[in-house]
Order: C-alpha cells, then sequence, then structure tokens
C-alpha cells in the first residue's frame, strides 16, 4: 500500500515530487470526457519515469498474439486501445536548458485532480543547473461539452532572472504503446499542416484503418498581454511544432493557452477531417479557456447531482467513492452504442482498454441507476450488435446450430484474448451477458427489450450451454468439464458452481423471456423464430432435461457449495496462513504453487450468491461466506465490493466497511501494488455498489424499490440518488434514522425494512427518531 495522496473530498492531491510515484500518480489522476481520455502526463518535457498515455474510444490495433504454442481456436490478435498521438505538449528551454524535472530541483510541487469540476492541475516552483528559477501553474481538461475538444492553462513565471524562454507547443503521432507484443509503432502518418499558432497531424492505425486528425491552436500573453507569434515550423513525419522565443524580465508572467481537437473516421468522413478538426478546434478557441472552464463546471454539477455518494464524519471513505465515480461517469457517457467500458479506462495500456464481462456484471448496476435510460441500454445493444461474432467464435471452438459464445476480450465482438486458459475455459462471461439483460428488464421494466434484442442473444448463449455439457454415466448427471470460473487461481476445472448455475438459469430465463415475446409480440417471436432458425420445443426440451439434470458440487458435512469438483481435496489454509512479506501471492508465488492452493482470487461462488440471493435462505448465504473470505486474497480489483455487500446482508458490518473501503481505496492507496499500470475503473461501479446495495440494502423485487439500510458505525451519515422508472429518489441515512426524499413529479411506493411507504410527489420521507 502507499499512503501518499491528501485525503480531500472533492479532491486527489499529491504534495512533493516523488518520482518513484510518477506512474501512480498519473494513473489516478487521469482525465476523459467518454470520447477521450489521458494520463496525468506533465506538458513540458519529462525524462524519468512516465507512461505517455492519450487515449480514443473505439480506436484500436489487432496486435498480433504472441503465445509459445499456438493451439486451434487461439485467437489471432489481442485488441489494444491504442496510445494515441500526444496534442498536451509545451516543451520550455530557459537560455537554452531544458525544463525537465527530472534533472532539476523541484520544490513546491502540488498535483491535484478536482473531481467536483473536472479538471487537473499542477504548480511547482524549479531550479535550474544554472540557479535560474521559475514558477509554473498549469490546469488543463477535457471538455465534455465539446467532447472533441480539450483545453490547457500553461502559466510560467520567471523568479530571478531575466533572459529568454523558448515556448515549442507541438503534437507527436510518433508514440507507441508500451505493450506492443512485437515492439511495433501502430500509427502511420498521412498529413501534416503547420501554421503560425495552430498545427494539424492526420495519421492513420495500421491494419484496422482508423484517421485521426490531431490538432492546436495556441496563444501567448506576456504579463497578461497577447504576445504576436513570431514561430518557427518546423515538422517531420508524424510531428509538428511551434516555436516561439519570448524575452522576459525578472517577474514577468507567460500564459500559453492551448487548445487541442481530436477527431476521427469513426464520426466524420476520414477526406474531411481536417476540416472537421478546425471547426471543433475554432469553436474552442473562440470560446476561450475561461468559458470552456465554466461549462465544464455545469457539466460536472449536472453529473454529480445523479450519482454523488456523500458520507459524512469519513473524509478518506469520502474521497474514495468520489473518486470512483468520476472516473466512471469521465469514462462512459453512453452516447454511442459502439462503446464499452474498458477495464482500465483512459487511464493505462493493461488489458488493451478492450470490452471485458465486468461491463455486464458491475458497471451496468451503476449507469442504471445513475443515468437516462438509453445508457444502460446502450451497452446491451453493443453485445446484441456482436451475436454474430459470438456466433462465429463459438464455431471456431466446435460449436453449432448458432450457439453463441462471448468473447471474454473483444473490441469488434472477436474473441481476442490469448491465454487458453481464458479464452476458452473461462465461459461464465456468457453469463453475465444473459444475467445483464435480466438485470436490465428487473429495474427499467422495459419488457419490449427481450421481443427487439435480447431474446435472440439468451436464444444463442443457451443453445451455448446445452451444447457445451455432456451426459456422465458415472454421476448420472450432466457435467461442464474442463472451465475456469472467476477465481482465474484455478483452471481447467471440473463442475464450477458458479458457471453451471449461470449456465442453468440462463436457459430458464430464456424459456420464461419466449414465453413473453410469444404473448406481448407474437409477430416478432415468429421473426426471430425465422431468423434464429430456432426449433422451440426440440430446443427447449433439451434445456429442461440439462437444468433438471445438471450436477452441482456440494459438500453435505460443510453444507456449502464447492467452489468445483475436488476443491476441498487440497491443503485447506486461510490467509491468515499466508506470510505478509508473500503478498499479493500473484507477485510472489509460482502459478504452479497459486494453482495447487485452495486460495481464491476473487468472489467465485459468492459471486453466484449475490447474483441469485433470493434463491438462499440466510444461513446458507452464511455459511458459504464463512468458508470462502477467508480463503479469498482479493487480488482482483473486482473482489471486495461483492463481499462488502454480502457481508452487508449479513450483518457484518465491520467486514462490510473494511472490504467498501478496500475497494473504495484500492487505486488510490495502491492495494494491489499495480495502480501504475492504471486505475481499475471496471470495479469501481462495484464500490458505488457497495454504499448503495450494501448499506443501502437497495433491492428491486418483483418491480418494486427495497431498501434495507445501516449505517457503518464509522460514518455520521451517507447519502445517495437513485433514478428508477421515471423517480428520482434521494436516501439519507443516520443512526436511527432514514431520511427518503420523492424528487419527482408522481408519487412513489417503496419498501423500507420490508414495510411499504408512499412518498408523495416533492416530499418527505421521515423513519425513526
Amino acid at each position: 500500500m502507499k499512503n501518499y495522496l491528501k485525503h480531500d473530498e472533492w479532491k486527489i492531491i499529491e504534495t512533493g515530487f516523488v518520482p518513484e510515484y510518477n506512474r501512480n500518480s498519473e494513473s489516478v489522476m487521469s482525465i476523459g470526457n467518454g470520447r477521450m481520455g489521458m494520463r496525468a502526463n506533465f506538458e513540458e518535457q519529462y525524462s524519468g519515469d512516465t507512461l505517455q498515455g492519450n487515449y480514443i474510444a473505439g480506436i484500436y490495433y489487432p496486435d498480433k498474439t504472441r503465445v509459445g504454442w499456438w493451439k486451434i481456436g487461439y485467437p489471432e490478435y489481442f485488441a489494444k486501445v491504442l496510445n494515441a498521438p500526444n496534442w498536451i505538449g509545451i516543451n520550455i528551454e530557459i537560455e537554452g536548458e531544458s525544463l525537465d524535472l527530472a534533472k532539476c530541483k523541484v520544490e513546491d510541487f502540488r498535483r491535484e485532480l478536482n473531481m467536483k469540476e473536472g479538471y487537473l492541475e499542477r504548480s511547482f516552483k524549479a531550479t535550474l543547473s544554472d540557479g535560474k528559477q521559475v514558477e509554473v501553474i498549469s490546469r488543463r481538461f477535457l471538455s465534455i461539452v465539446d467532447d472533441e475538444a480539450g483545453a490547457i492553462r500553461y502559466q510560467l513565471k520567471a523568479l530571478n532572472f531575466s533572459g529568454s524562454i523558448r515556448v515549442t507547443p507541438y503534437i507527436d503521432a510518433d508514440i507507441m504503446n508500451e505493450d506492443a507484443n512485437y515492439d511495433e509503432k501502430f500509427w502511420e502518418g498521412i498529413e501534416n499542416k503547420n501554421h503560425k499558432g495552430e498545427g494539424y497531424v492526420t495519421a492513420m492505425t495500421r491494419k484496422t484503418e482508423f484517421f485521426v486528425c490531431t490538432a492546436m491552436k495556441y496563444t501567448i500573453l506576456k504579463n497578461g498581454k497577447q504576445k504576436e507569434l513570431d514561430s518557427v515550423l518546423n515538422e517531420r513525419n508524424k510531428y509538428l511544432e511551434n516555436v516561439v522565443e519570448i524575452d522576459v524580465k525578472e517577474n514577468d508572467e507567460l500564459t500559453i493557452l492551448k487548445y487541442g481537437a481530436v477527431v476521427h473516421s469513426m464520426n466524420h468522413s476520414r477526406h474531411d477531417l481536417m476540416n472537421v478538426a478546425q471547426k471543433v478546434l475554432y469553436t474552442a478557441f473562440e470560446k476561450g479557456f475561461n468559458k470552456m472552464m465554466e461549462e465544464q463546471r455545469e457539466a460536472w454539477d449536472q453529473k454529480w447531482q445523479k450519482s454523488d455518494i456523500q458520507i459524512e464524519g469519513d473524509v478518506a471513505a469520502q474521497q474514495g467513492i468520489r473518486f470512483n465515480i468520476f472516473m466512471l461517469n469521465q469514462t462512459y457517457t453512453g452516447e454511442d452504442e459502439r462503446l464499452n467500458i474498458g477495464p482500465k479506462g483512459f487511464t493505462g495500456e493493461k488489458y488493451g482498454g478492450s470490452t471485458y464481462w465486468d461491463t455486464e456484471a458491475y458497471c451496468l448496476p451503476f449507469y442504471l441507476r445513475t443515468s437516462d435510460v438509453k445508457v444502460p441500454r446502450n451497452l446491451l445493444v453493443y453485445r446484441y450488435k456482436h451475436v454474430q461474432k459470438a456466433i462465429e467464435n463459438a464455431e471456431k471452438l466446435g460449436f453449432t446450430n448458432g450457439a453463441a459464445l462471448y468473447p471474454m476480450v473483444t473490441m469488434n465482438g472477436e474473441e481476442s484474448h490469448n491465454e487458453w486458459e481464458i479464452t476458452m475455459e473461462e465461459i461464465h462471461r456468457n453469463g453475465a451477458i444473459a444475467h445483464a439483460i435480466y438485470n436490465y428488464i428487473n429495474y427499467t421494466g422495459d419488457e419490449h427489450y427481450l421481443a427487439e434484442y435480447g431474446l435472440e442473444v439468451l436464444i444463442a448463449i443457451s443453445r451455448f450451454w446445452s451444447q457445451r455439457v455432456n451426459w456422465s454415466e458415472a454421476k448420472q448427471k450432466y457435467v461442464m468439464l474442463g472451465v475456469t470460473g472467476p477465481n482465474e487461481y484455478e483452471n481447467n476445472v471440473n463442475n464450477n458452481w458458479y458457471t453451471s448455475t449461470m449456465a442453468c438459469w440462463v436457459m430458464e430465463y430464456t424459456m420464461q423471456a419466449i414465453d413473453y415475446v410469444k404473448r406481448a409480440d407474437h409477430k416478432r417471436y415468429k421473426d426471430i423464430v425465422e431468423k434464429c432458425r430456432f426449433e422451440e420445443n426440440a430446443e427447449t426440451e433439451r434445456w429442461k432435461e440439462v437444468i433438471n439434470n445438471m450436477y452441482f458440487p456440494y459438500d453435505d458435512k460443510k453444507q456449502i457449495f464447492l467452489q468445483q469438483e475436488g476443491y476441498l481435496d487440497k491443503e485447506q489454509l486461510t490467509v491468515d496462513d499466508i506470510p505478509e512479506k508473500e503478498k499479493p501471492i500473484n507477485q510472489h508465488w509460482s502459478w504452479d504453487r497459486i494453482l495447487r492452493s485452495c486460495f481464491i482470487k476473487q468472489a467465485d461462488v459468492l459471486q453466484g450468491i449475490y447474483f441469485f440471493e433470493d434463491k438462499y435462505e440466510k444461513d446458507t448465504i452464511r455459511r458459504n461466506y464463512d468458508f470462502y473470505e477467508p480463503r479469498t486474497v482479493h487480488e482482483s480489483s473486482l473482489s471486495p465490493c461483492v463481499h462488502s455487500i454480502l457481508a452487508a446482508e449479513l450483518g457484518y458490518t465491520e467486514k462490510a466497511y473494511e472490504f467498501y473501503l478496500r475497494t473504495a481505496r484500492l487505486d488510490l492507496d495502491d492495494y494491489n501494488n499495480d495502480t501504475e499500470d492504471g486505475c481499475h475503473v471496471t470495479s469501481m461501479a462495484g464500490t458505488y455498489m457497495s454504499v448503495v446495495e450494501g448499506f443501502g440494502g437497495m433491492r428491486v423485487r418483483n418491480g418494486q424499490l427495497h431498501f434495507n439500510p445501516f449505517i457503518p458505525p464509522q460514518w455520521k451519515s451517507y447519502s445517495f440518488m437513485t433514478l428508477f422508472r421515471g423517480w428520482r429518489i434521494r436516501v439519507k441515512v443516520m443512526a436511527g434514522k432514514v431520511f427518503i426524499w420523492n424528487h419527482s413529479g408522481e408519487e412513489a411506493k417503496l419498501y423500507v425494512a420490508g414495510k411499504e411507504y408512499t412518498i408523495p410527489a416533492e416530499e418527505e420521507l421521515s423513519i425513526g427518531k
């Protein structure tokens, strides 16, 4: 763990420059606007350790798979969201010496992410080798109003000298990914246009042929007065710069206002990109930095009104939850159904920026509660539009008859993960995608989605499950062999309880969906039958047979669901038995040792119990939780939130709070020693759910909204807003008291601790002393 960031309710603050923490801070203070994002790199040159990162949603490269032993069914590539052209650069030279924080004395360093208003700010004093001192204050943001634009205000003051300062704003598309499999560069230069005060670089991704035009326009003020730009223009393939020499006297201040535009061929004709970029750029320039900043502030205020969670009495917890919500809101806006949410968002290269099952299992509930219904709906439509690719993925593994296996990792629907135990075995992702359809409809009441999109997906997934099992003569049951469950510290196991449970549930839910669509829209149902070549009687009989005869491993003595067959053959230890110096085990143990151990990376059995808790008695949940949680090392970012929610349900208040704080501050405190690679964005939705579902006890049952809240003793109060079927409900919880506001134009009927209440429009309910 690292504990160098200051606790503040609305800001992430780093004081004092420690180069060893730079990559961490670059991750944690990343900014984005749904269309694009960037790490908190310096504008000026930095020769120290850094991970340069600019990212554009949807722009990727199919990096050829690199494996030692190729197996049939392997994907040919790993999809990677690319490190995109860098437009933030402003190099500074003072009397010929570069301003480089790796080479000069740095004082009063402060880097700050303002989450309330959506900007990154940095300030410092630097002493160069010859004793000259400068003070710098920079602020930048990516506009969520003009989402193809961003702006920088870079202020530099000469503290103790008179002389010449060279300012070099530039665009650099000659960049690469640090995680490139073959050390390739993925961009080809197409065209540069370089003028005094502005420039344009158009580049194309190799293979995928996405065209991106990156543009800059800037002005320089000296002591508040605009300077006439006498620029020297330099350029080469994929790079251009303007060089401006300015004479200054002691205490003179320069202000560089730089605007960036990023447009691409997913949204515009590739032949018109420079014209489009110029329009975006000039719109930003004409508004000016202050106007754009004001719009940014107002736009973020609207987002916070819908999604903020307020915690009184615990600054660390408050900062943690707002950090998680901020990252989610700046990563995905739901405006474009072609886009999805990568595990690292716009904060780093790891996991390729591609789509995983995290979206359906963790992110969807956040957007259901905080966004217009089109936002979570678009997440589902994204998968619907990939169903044919999912069928092709299954065909590559030998499945037939329109069976679909959704990819573990994808950008376009094709599988692009290159580890066999994940690609071919971690098939439970199919269940998460189906469960997301149920979750969406259960929450919104939008049953029409089944007829429009959902049923086709469910049929294809159910076909997969019915083919993936086989009949065991020995057990006289259907079995699911050779799988990897959510616990990736087990591979190639038989009868993983979670995977088998999800398979049976999906087939059962698909039959319910068929009955609904037949009744509600018979014509559409007939179209689906014809399109999918669906043989209802034969196929549903097969599904029923599998459901009724599936083998689920269970231990009668302990009365627990077994994670997989043979799990109890392992030496049964708990996490307390692992020496502290050997944690995390994935950074200290061999893979062989991990696989043979009983230790669990993340919720596996408990993931299934979380999804279907209403099916199980509380004693059943408690026995499984008490057995599996002590064996769980939580070395996946997706793990603590599920355990926090279940602990809250069981009344384990301290455990619920412990896991909440761990998930909320996972990246801020670098629990798993991996934040330098980027933040764990998709798991952040689980942090939100730890409060709303865990402490708030929020559930939707039979179309009705339920709360069963309690408050951790470390807090004085907490409150959250949730959207539900046209209602805007705000809940505030204090010790012994609950307040619920209905900020809607109609009355709201809901349940608190099992008791029904009716709250008139725009009125408040108070429960307790």
